[in-house]
C-alpha cells in the first residue's frame, strides 16, 4: 500500500526521527510525472543515436543522418503532442527533470549558462546554500549531437518528500541547441549506480544513494504509462499499481547499470504464429532510453510484422501504418513480461510508415530495456542484493 507522504531533511534527521510515525513504511514518497505541451519533435532515429552514444557504441552514418532530420513526428502515438517530466527542487529553483535509470548524473541549466542558451528554461542559481567544488567539472555528449558541460556545486535538492543538503549538482555553463530548444526539460536526474557518475576528478553520489538509508526500504518503484503521466515511488512498492506478485531477478551492477537477464523471449500470442526462443537476453533497465534495443530479437520480430523492412534512410526498421505489430514477451524467472504490439508502433515517419520501437543495439554488447518495454510494467529497483522486480501494470 502507498504510505502517507512525509517530508524530512537528512541534515536534521535525528531531530525529525522522533516525530515520525512509528510505521517504517511512512518513510517513503511518490513522485508524480506531469504532461506538458510539446513542440515539433525530432526524427525518432535521434532516440536511437542518443542511446548508441550513451553506451559507447558507434553511431552508423545513416542513423546519424536520419537523426539530424527535423519534422513533425509524434513520439508516442496515442498520447498526442506531449512529453512527460518530473518536478524537483534544486537550491531555490523548481526544475522540470528527466529521470534516468541509465545514468548517474544530476545536471541542470544554471545561471552560469549564457542567457541566450537558457532562454525559456527554469534554471539553478548557486546561492548562499551552495558550495562550489573547485577543480571539478563534467561534460556530456550524445550521438544525436546534443552536449552539455560545466561546473559542480553542492546544494540542497528536494525530490518528493525528501531533501538532501549536500547533493552534487552539475551546473551547465554551456549546452547545445538540442537541449536549449527543448524548453520542457531543464536537466536530468540519474538513478543508476554512483560508480558511473561522470564528475571529474572524483565521481559523486546520486541523490538516491545519498537518501536510500533513510527510506523505509532502499528501493524505488517505476510506473511509466502509455499515453499518461507516470509515478516514481521511493521507499515502498504500491500494490494498487500492479497485478499478481512482483518477480525479482538479480542485478549485475559491475558496470554501474541496472543490468539483468531475461531467460527467453517470444513474438506473438498465437501458438501457430508465435516465435519463441530460449536464449537469454541480458540488458539494462533504462528509463532514459526511449526505445527497446536488441540485435538477437530484432530480425525475428520484424519477420512477423507485415510489410516491415529496414529503411536506411530512416535509420531503422519501419512498417506500414496499417499493420498491427504482434506482442513481444520476455520470460523473467517464472514471470512473462509482455510488451503490447501497439507500443512497438512508436512514431510516424510519413508516407504511411511507422518507425519501430524495437531496433538494433548496434554492437553495444547488451540489450537496452527502454521505455517501450518499461511502460508495460511496474518495475522495482532494489539496491539491496541488488535486484530488480517486475509485475504487470493494472
Amino acid at each position: 500500500m502507498a504510505p502517507s507522504t512525509v517530508a524530512f531533511s537528512l541534515v536534521a534527521l535525528s531531530a525529525v526521527a522522533a516525530a515520525l510515525p512509528a510505521t517504517p513504511a511512512s518513510q517513503g514518497f511518490s513522485l508524480q510525472q506531469v504532461a506538458v505541451p510539446k513542440g515539433v519533435a525530432r526524427h525518432p532515429a535521434a532516440h536511437l543515436a542518443k542511446a548508441y552514444s550513451k553506451y559507447g557504441a558507434a553511431v552508423p552514418s545513416n542513423v546519424a543522418a536520419a537523426a539530424a532530420a527535423t519534422g513533425s513526428v509524434t513520439t508516442t502515438p496515442g498520447q498526442g503532442e506531449e512529453e512527460y517530466i518530473t518536478k524537483i527542487t534544486v537550491g531555490d529553483a523548481t526544475l522540470n527533470i528527466d529521470i534516468d535509470t541509465g545514468s548517474a548524473d544530476l545536471w541542470a541549466f544554471s545561471s552560469l549558462t549564457p542567457a541566450s542558451e537558457r532562454k525559456g528554461h527554469n534554471y539553478y542559481k548557486p546561492g548562499s546554500s551552495s558550495k562550489k567544488l573547485e577543480g571539478y567539472t563534467w561534460d556530456i555528449s550524445y550521438g544525436d549531437g546534443s552536449s552539455a558541460s560545466g561546473d559542480v556545486y553542492t546544494d540542497t535538492v528536494k525530490v518528493g518528500g525528501v531533501s538532501f543538503d549536500k547533493q552534487a549538482i552539475e551546473a551547465a555553463t554551456k549546452a547545445s541547441s538540442e537541449f536549449t530548444q527543448n524548453t520542457e526539460i531543464d536537466g536530468l536526474l540519474g538513478l543508476a549506480f554512483s560508480s558511473i557518475n561522470t564528475v571529474s576528478p572524483k565521481p559523486q553520489k546520486t541523490f538516491f544513494d545519498n537518501v536510500k538509508d533513510y527510506l523505509s526500504k532502499p528501493i524505488f518503484g517505476v510506473l511509466l504509462k502509455h499515453g499518461a503521466p507516470g509515478v516514481y515511488d521511493f521507499g515502498f512498492t504500491d500494490d494498487s499499481k500492479y497485478t499478481g506478485e512482483i518477480t525479482y531477478t538479480d542485478v549485475d551492477d559491475s558496470e554501474g547499470f541496472w543490468s539483468f537477464t531475461a531467460d527467453g523471449y517470444s513474438v506473438g500470442s498465437s501458438s501457430e504464429d508465435s516465435v519463441s526462443a530460449s536464449e537469454s537476453v541480458t540488458g539494462i533497465a533504462d528509463t532514459g532510453t526511449t526505445l527497446l534495443l536488441d540485435d538477437s530479437i530484432v530480425d525475428a520480430y520484424y519477420k512477423k510484422v507485415d510489410g516491415a523492412e529496414y529503411d536506411s534512410s530512416q535509420g531503422g526498421y519501419v512498417f506500414p501504418s496499417s499493420t498491427t505489430p504482434p506482442d513481444l514477451s520476455f520470460k523473467i524467472g517464472g514471470y512473462t513480461a509482455t510488451v503490447p504490439g501497439k507500443y512497438i508502433a512508436f512514431a510516424s515517419v510519413g508516407s504511411d510508415q511507422i518507425y519501430g520501437g524495437l531496433q538494433s543495439n548496434s554492437g553495444i554488447g547488451l540489450s537496452i530495456f527502454g521505455d517501450v518495454f518499461l511502460k508495460s510494467q511496474y518495475v522495482v529497483f532494489d539496491s539491496e542484493g541488488p535486484q530488480i522486480g517486475f509485475a504487470a501494470q493494472k
